[in-house]
């Protein structure tokens, strides 16, 4: 089997952004902008592991930080009252050790059937232990049925819009981190300090010490 030529890329345009698109392999690159400095997309097999790594970690991104925002507004501001984030691992596990270890398994079970799916496209469609249970014919990442109660039909739109705001995520949950680290506060509470003094509470002067 010879090498495979170059990635080829079509380019349709949605609301003024260029939205690319394997020619073969039908993969869509929403929001890909053919910024690719490390050629990660040069390989077709990896690059279909990597627009499902990325959309996953996104997905995972964008509920961690709400997660980590949430509780502490509403701990803020007397709603409830909850550990921050950086103490959550502070807390006993509310359940035992046993269901934690079967809750690793399932997990586990689950992803490699993600894994399978992205192997060999509705594979995993049919549930081979309850036979009654079954998913719609579908794109990689985007299950459909069950696991799309509300009904939103995955537009090239949609998907720009979805990674465009994981990406964002991904880099908000670095930065809390590194934020919390450096200031030892956590996000609402920097952004409260920052807008009592916008000229003086700044990165800049955080930096300075």
């Amino acid at each position: 089997m010879g090498k495979q030529g170059p990635l080829r890329l079509s380019c349709p345009i949605i609301n003024g952004h260029e939205l690319y698109i394997l020619d073969k392999e039908g993969i869509s690159l929403a929001s890909d902008n053919r910024f690719d400095p490390l050629g990660l997309a040069e390989d077709r097999e990896n690059l279909k592991w990597f627009v499902q790594a990325e959309l996953v970690k996104g997905r995972w991104a964008m509920l961690g930080v709400a997660g980590m925002l949430l509780p502490e507004v509403l701990t803020s501001t007397g709603i409830i009252n909850v550990p921050n984030w950086y103490d959550a691992g502070k807390s006993e596990y509310f359940a035992s050790s046993t269901l934690f270890v079967i809750e690793f398994i399932l997990f586990h079970y689950v992803e490699i059937r993600r894994w399978q799916d992205i192997k060999n496209p509705g594979s995993v469609n049919q549930d081979h232990i309850f036979k009654s249970n079954s998913l719609p014919p579908n794109e990689v990442g985007y299950p459909g049925g069950t696991f799309n109660p509300l009904n939103f039909t995955p537009t090239l739109e949609a998907k720009e819009k979805e990674i465009a705001n994981a990406r964002l995520a991904m880099l908000a949950f670095l930065g809390f981190v590194t934020q919390h680290n450096v200031t030892g506060k956590w996000p609402f509470d920097n952004l409260l300090q920052h807008l009592s003094d916008p000229w003086q509470n700044t990165i800049i002067r955080t930096f300075q010490g």
